[in-house]
């Protein structure tokens, strides 16, 4: 392999968890660079940049999961939420990662190689994902807050009608 490879890798290796504040309440994920060391070192980066900061949790599917991550959802015009990020793409990290209750994942087009910011969280066993989209992380606590997001009356576009907002996503190192 090699060495720029190595070296983007030591970048996550103290790396273990995020917080991701909302208006619901706080979710604490670990972070797993073993399973994808490129999405891990981007959404770390994203996270001390503040890019989460007062973003939206945008879609919601109740027994499936949460979807957060566009910066479109800090504009009032839900036409283009669910089509922003943070002006790049990163490379699929796909891996045997399950995609149970509590997982992490990027969020995605139909480009395999087309995440950026977006991400979602399982809220109910989603195996027919496994293979098809990057795993990232684990909740380890504020699974009950990811479920009341998830119960919030939605409209169209799976978009939730009271607003589940991220407050901050700090990285714990």
């Amino acid at each position: 392999m090699k060495k720029d490879y190595y070296d983007k890798i030591t970048v996550c290796k103290n790396v273990q968890q995020a917080t991701i504040e909302t208006n619901f309440g706080n979710i604490v994920f670990e972070l797993l660079p073993n399973y994808a060391p490129e999405t891990v070192r981007n959404f770390v980066k994203l996270a001390k940049s503040n890019f989460y900061d007062g973003i939206l949790f945008h879609r919601i599917i109740p027994g499936f999961m949460i979807q957060g991550g566009d910066p479109n959802t800090k504009q009032p015009n839900k036409s283009s939420w669910g089509m922003g990020g943070p002006g790049y793409t990163i490379r699929a990290e796909f891996n045997s990662k399950p995609h149970v209750r509590g997982v992490v994942s990027m969020a995605r087009s139909d480009d395999p190689n087309s995440a950026g910011s977006q991400f979602f969280i399982v809220t109910g066993d989603s195996t027919f994902l496994d293979g098809q989209y990057t795993a990232f992380g684990e909740v380890k606590s504020g699974m009950e807050v990811a479920d009341k997001i998830g119960r919030l009356p939605r409209g169209k576009n799976d978009c939730p009608d009271i607003e589940a907002k991220i407050l901050r996503i700090t990285i714990s190192e």
